[in-house]
């Protein structure tokens, strides 16, 4: 069963709630600013375009400079904003399972940042975390090769203590990987027309246009009061097609959405941050928190219109949902079906099977999140806090032990959600995942498996992914060895060497 709110924590809700947000008594709650409304949704959603790519001795090289720029995020009003390859946000990268890739990434911002592969499994090397910071004006080209399912994944920024600014700003993009050797599934796939990347995020302006980051006093960021999609606000995309498929990434800092159709309709949830469900879920909707994606599938008949919206999200039992967004509905991205659509095959019952076996757990560890800690400690660059032999299954226990919204990000691996307080997970919870939302005081138990890469000297990391958070602390590191011992005296060494051109 649920853990309520607290009776006394209820009562103040229902006062906030019943007086306007409290202003008969002068109360103001952060994050508590009534999302906007673009009046119509008629601009065209962006597509990010697929970044282009070559072949350099079998390896598919892409290029990714992170650049400043100015984009008009609102309607004829100009807004300084970070990109990559572009004044906002980034291509679309695309490669396929089994391919080597390499990324050669140029930072021409006036300070330091990093480009983190989130959900990629891969060398640490590699992973663009607080370890591989890139000088502005330098350069770095990571390589490795892709062998994880096909899924959704999405690259952004992880600079020590300023992630939340350069994602803010506009530095992310997707990462979607193709398996040649899997079925079809029936899946639309023609990215654009009826796969349709939708990165959602919330935005707040200044009088002049420029974005405002003062999160307010909020425990968990700003909440902004701009709904933008691709880039857009106020956007439409037209269908041409009886079903579409649409990549959802929350790429905001700190708010939780819960995606549905505005009419109520049902949609088949397909895949999750790492690729798709055992079988299709039919359900009238889909909470995501920041940095988790799904994957939904809306048949559409010709000449209709139906918007996607957040309802309020279900935050679990924290106190005062509405100081975190969770009273906030409001329209999301308008889909507007032509006259005729193109017949669309029809969506298989079954997808693959997966799992991992619990039996096969040699270890479980707990971590408590609590003040910006995770078990009573903030991060520490040149402190290692857990290490896993290569090769083994661990069962991970996570408790949110605040009365505030976290989540939960391990880099690296795909893990499975065994249970919440002891009871199965949710259809939508079923899948491989990355990052999971944290509803305080519940026990969530993750089975997750460490493979191919060990690494004395590199870590991963496991923080939270509302960006405040991460930046201000709550995240730790882990290695993985071959021998799942602590390093000797001086053989973990934070490489500082690496900073700069590579």
């Amino acid at each position: 069963m649920r853990r309520r709110i607290p009776v006394l924590a209820a009562a103040v809700l229902a006062l906030v709630t019943s007086t306007g947000c409290g202003s008969d008594f002068g109360l103001r709650f952060p994050g508590s600013l009534p999302v906007k409304d673009p009046g119509s949704f008629d601009t065209p959603l962006p597509i990010p375009p697929l970044a282009e790519s070559r072949l350099v001795d079998g390896v598919r090289v892409f290029s990714l400079d992170a650049q400043e720029g100015s984009a008009e995020l609102l309607p004829g009003i100009q807004t300084p904003t970070w990109g990559f390859n572009g004044d906002h946000l980034g291509p679309t990268l695309r490669a396929a399972r089994g391919e080597a890739v390499a990324v050669e990434v140029t930072n021409r911002l006036p300070e330091t940042t990093t480009v983190h592969w989130h959900g990629m499994h891969l060398p640490p090397a590699m992973d663009g975390g607080p370890h591989q910071p890139i000088q502005a004006g330098a350069s770095w080209r990571p390589a490795w090769t892709i062998d994880q399912p096909a899924a959704t994944l999405w690259y952004h920024p992880h600079p020590h203590g300023a992630t939340e600014k350069h994602v803010y700003r506009g530095l992310a993009g997707m990462f979607i990987l193709d398996d040649p050797a899997a079925p079809a599934f029936g899946l639309p796939d023609r990215y654009g027309v009826d796969d349709i990347p939708v990165i959602v995020q919330d935005k707040r302006f200044d009088a002049d246009g420029g974005l405002v980051q003062d999160s307010q006093g909020n425990e968990i960021g700003l909440l902004g009061d701009t709904i933008l999609t691709n880039g857009a606000f106020g956007a439409v995309q037209e269908v041409t097609t009886e079903r579409v498929r649409l990549r959802l990434l929350n790429g905001s800092t700190a708010r939780t959405y819960d995606f549905a159709i505005d009419d109520g309709r049902e949609v088949a949830l397909v895949a999750t941050d790492g690729g798709l469900l055992e079988a299709p879920h039919r359900t009238d909707h889909v909470r995501l928190s920041p940095g988790e994606r799904a994957e939904i599938v809306v048949d559409m008949e010709p000449g209709s219109d139906a918007m996607l919206i957040s309802r309020p999200p279900d935050l679990g039992d924290v106190l005062l949902p509405g100081a975190y967004g969770g009273q906030d509905e409001f329209e999301v991205l308008r889909l507007r079906a032509a006259p005729a659509l193109q017949a669309s095959a029809q969506v298989a019952d079954a997808f693959d099977s997966f799992g991992i076996d619990s039996f096969d757990a040699t270890r479980t560890r707990a971590f408590e999140v609590q003040n910006r800690e995770i078990n009573g400690r903030r991060m520490a660059m040149d402190r290692i806090d857990e290490v896993i032999e290569l090769g083994t299954t661990e069962i991970w226990e996570v408790t949110n032990r605040d009365g505030f919204p976290h989540n939960w990000h391990v880099h690296d691996v795909q893990f499975e959600v065994l249970s919440i307080d002891g009871e199965p997970p949710p259809p939508e919870l079923g899948g491989r995942k990355d990052t999971v939302y944290l509803e305080p005081r519940r026990l969530y138990r993750l089975i997750m498996r460490f493979e191919d890469y060990a690494d004395e000297r590199h870590p991963y990391m496991m923080h939270c992914h509302l960006l405040l958070h991460e930046d201000q602390g709550l995240m730790a590191q882990f290695l993985v060895t071959r021998s799942g011992l602590d390093p000797e005296p001086g053989q973990f060494d934070p490489p500082a060497g690496e900073h700069g051109s590579h």
